[in-house]
């Protein structure tokens, strides 16, 4: 089933090899490079996922976190924390924020399609 995905990381290259391994899972994706543009692209693009990354430039991910759960139109959608950080550091408050999960960085292709396809 084809789905849309948003990677929001400011990471250009973690990005670029996400996007296109999304993309060649057969699944349609946008991408955010800060919490600002994050919020935009969501609201724009209405994806059924989002892969979040805690630590953003410009705000903390467990904040952009729960600006997207109150917005009407992307309450539904499933929001994965990803960070480089040791989990048991931010587990506790990026479910908090209303993040489904978090995953460390970098992941396997068949996590990122499991964590897509959902």
């Amino acid at each position: 089933m084809n789905r849309r995905g948003l990677v929001v990381e400011d990471n250009l290259d973690a990005v670029q090899s996400m996007t296109r391994l999304i993309r060649l899972m057969g699944h349609e994706v946008a991408y955010a490079l800060d919490g600002l543009s994050a919020l935009e692209a969501a609201r724009r693009f209405r994806p059924q996922v989002i892969l979040l990354d805690i630590g953003l430039p410009d705000f903390n991910g467990h904040n952009i976190a729960r600006q997207l759960k109150w917005e009407p139109s992307l309450q539904r959608t499933r929001i994965f924390a990803i960070t480089g950080r040791p989990l048991h550091a931010i587990r506790q408050k990026a479910l908090d924020a209303g993040c489904e999960d978090v995953y460390a960085k970098p992941f396997a292709p068949e996590v990122l399609e499991k964590l897509i396809a959902g």
